[in-house]
């Protein structure tokens, strides 16, 4: 059965909303969309989302049962995240066991998450100049791999655990890697179904 559905992969930058326009004049002039680094077919959907100033992969699809799917499928996700402080054993043991983190208002124990210290930092494009990074103390890099998606999840867990997140950059969802793309630049897709 041939799929009439489009999909796209971008590298969403830091300080672009994981959507397409907006209705709203005043943050339109302000913020920056999707939209403006490709000419994005209509009924195009985010699958999931990055906070405006997380960056790195985003899937996008006119497929809304696919984008429902992916999302309730339990498929991996892994961050690669820049902490503010050199990060404990103990507190890499407690984000893999899972933390407790606020959400709707509620508390929310975050499943186990395969959690590894990377000892050098990752190959990644310069961070944005916003980002004030490693002004007054030392920072460490980690990389997560998370089965779920909730809202500011990665930073809510790193909080948690006292090592704020300072830079995050999703690397890869299921099989579907950022590989060499650089901010901004979109890549279609065959197809996304085989992402487990």
């Amino acid at each position: 059965m041939v799929d009439s559905h489009v999909h796209f992969k971008i590298h969403k930058p830091f300080g672009v909303l994981s959507q397409f326009t907006s209705n709203d004049s005043k943050e339109a002039r302000k913020k920056r969309f999707l939209g403006e680094f490709y000419p994005f077919p209509p009924l195009i959907m985010p699958i999931g989302r990055l906070d405006e100033k997380s960056e790195g992969l985003l899937l996008l699809t006119t497929d809304g049962k696919l984008s429902d799917q992916v999302n309730r499928m339990g498929v991996e996700k892994e961050y690669y995240v820049q902490l503010d402080g050199d990060i404990t054993t103990n507190a890499l043991e407690a984000l893999q066991n899972g933390v407790e983190i606020g959400f709707h208002g509620k508390r929310y124990t975050t499943k186990p998450a395969e959690i590894s210290l990377l000892n050098e930092p990752p190959n990644l494009v310069e961070p944005n100049s916003k980002l004030r990074i490693g002004r007054h103390r030392p920072t460490s890099w980690i990389s997560i791999i998370l089965t779920e998606g909730k809202f500011r999840q990665v930073r809510k867990m790193t909080a948690a655990v006292g090592f704020p997140t300072v830079r995050l950059v999703r690397v890869r969802i299921g099989n579907i890697g950022l590989w060499d793309l650089e901010p901004g630049e979109v890549a279609p897709l065959a197809a996304i179904t085989n992402l487990i």
